[in-house]
């Protein structure tokens, strides 16, 4: 009843605060849903919208089971998860947040794994695609396309270490465990669905997905200025700093991880002012590509919806992933010679992932898009010609 209650009052009061942070500064509220929205005009849509029709189109089709055959020897003794789940893994990492989890989700709701297995890849396959990494971070924001390279090395080896950990996730545990491994072994070769009807469907429910995640990233825009102009976030890195300053934590940076923790593009952003040294500027930003912000996860959450699966392995998954990233960052640096101070590296343009306009977005995109997507045709109709050869012999 107390905890209740305790909840009640903190919802209140968080509404309270937002009510008056928008009377208060109407034309800043704008301004940030404005910014919101030109965001996902030039990044959101073209970038995610692809990738969402070509992971719905390789589930309908069934190009998904003719995948997992061939990862299976790989997938199930380093995951303990069918081939079939290496789609969402791939396309994780090539189509970024949160492309991987939406694959997964539609994998368990087409029957291609159980729910155990579901948990499992939820932890580790939303990933940040490496355009991301490569284009707006290591170029636009160090400046330095080694700093890319290493971000997306550690961020996809941290990955691939909470896969592994998570392997373990009730392995064999008890009656539920023996039940779930007999429904991993069982066949899961669902009917395919005809072209005509997969395509309606798949463009249908990507417009709709992507429509859900720009409404949070125009929420989280407005929200994070929000807080910047009532002092909320500026006084709770403060305190963050004060409590954790025997660790070496600065105020400054405590506000840019406070920042991040929302919203990773803002988080990310806000390094660029930052007087930390590039190192601790680089494993600040594989921490936070690695926990993805609250706003990737809401934007997971709907996804997951009704389903039933558990929330917690995707949410501890990340936040070991956040981890793992910082500490391989660390361990890389030295490899990449990244010991001079921050100004050397800092150059008067910096190109923002705000400048960036819809057709340079879509153009590489479209391009990655159609290359994974003839793989996945070539893969599909080499298995079947292998299949009519040894039917005839």
């Amino acid at each position: 009843m107390i905890r209740r209650h305790l909840r009640g009052m903190i919802t209140g009061v968080c509404l309270l605060c937002g009510l008056v942070g928008f009377l208060s500064f109407p034309t800043q509220a704008a301004d940030g849903a404005r910014e919101g929205l030109a965001l996902c005009l030039d990044i959101i849509v073209p970038s995610l919208f692809p990738f969402f029709v070509l992971s719905s189109l390789m589930i309908e089709l069934g190009l998904a089971d003719c995948l997992g055959r061939v990862l299976e020897r790989v997938m199930r003794p380093v995951f303990n998860l069918p081939g079939v789940c290496g789609a969402a893994v791939a396309l994780g990492f090539l189509g970024g947040y949160p492309v991987g989890a939406r694959t997964a989700i539609a994998l368990y709701e087409r029957g291609l794994c159980n729910r155990l297995e579901t948990e499992r890849l939820l932890s580790f396959c939303n990933n940040s695609g490496p355009a991301f990494i490569f284009g707006a971070v290591g170029v636009g924001l160090f400046t330095s396309g080694r700093a890319g390279f290493l971000l997306y090395l550690a961020h996809a080896a941290a990955s691939l270490t909470v896969g592994v950990l998570f392997r373990f996730y009730r392995y064999g545990g008890g009656a539920s465990g023996g039940r779930a491994a007999r429904r991993s072994a069982a066949p899961r070769t669902p009917p395919a669905t005809r072209l005509p009807l997969a395509f309606v469907r798949s463009v249908s429910s990507s417009f709709q997905s992507v429509l859900g995640i720009c409404a949070f990233v125009v929420f989280f825009a407005v929200a994070v200025r929000m807080l910047f102009l009532l002092g909320i976030l500026p006084a709770a890195a403060r305190g963050l700093g004060r409590l954790l300053a025997p660790f070496g934590l600065r105020a400054d940076t405590a506000e840019q991880l406070l920042t991040g923790l929302l919203e990773i593009t803002s988080g990310l952003w806000r390094l660029q002012g930052s007087a930390a040294s590039v190192g601790g500027r680089i494993a600040l930003a594989a921490f936070l590509l690695g926990w993805a912000g609250l706003s990737v996860h809401c934007q997971v959450l709907s996804f997951i919806g009704e389903s039933g699966l558990r929330t917690w392995t995707y949410l501890v998954g990340k936040a070991l992933h956040a981890c793992f990233s910082a500490l391989y960052a660390h361990l890389m640096i030295g490899l990449f010679g990244f010991e001079a101070s921050v100004s050397a590296y800092l150059t008067e343009q910096i190109d923002t992932l705000a400048r960036l306009k819809f057709h340079a977005t879509l153009r590489p995109t479209l391009i990655a898009a159609a290359a994974v997507w003839l793989g996945f045709l070539a893969l599909a109709w080499r298995l079947s010609a292998r299949r009519r050869r040894y039917t005839v012999v």
